[in-house]
């Protein structure tokens, strides 16, 4: 059996819909960050290094949805196979 259901919503109505957080405060936040660091012309101003808290922990954490994906495919791996 296949259902579509089409619902007609706007991205902040689906956002509250499925009780996703409103990230717009912080991207703001952190693009004002940006905006007064750039103003004060900073000698050698590295955007990266403002990202790199970020940065750092969304690759960790995608890392250990890898490592997790991996291991259960490892482990499917080995009862399918009947070992």
């Amino acid at each position: 059996m296949k259902v579509n259901i089409e619902l007609e919503m706007t991205p902040e109505e689906f956002r509250k819909a499925m009780g996703l957080p409103d990230v717009q405060p912080f991207q703001e936040e952190l693009m004002n960050k940006i905006r007064e660091q750039m103003e004060a012309g900073a000698e050698g101003y590295d955007p990266l290094s403002l990202f790199s808290p970020f940065v750092s922990q969304g690759f960790d954490s995608v890392s250990s949805y890898q490592k997790m994906m991996m291991d259960l495919m490892a482990s499917y791996g080995q009862s399918s196979t009947g070992k």
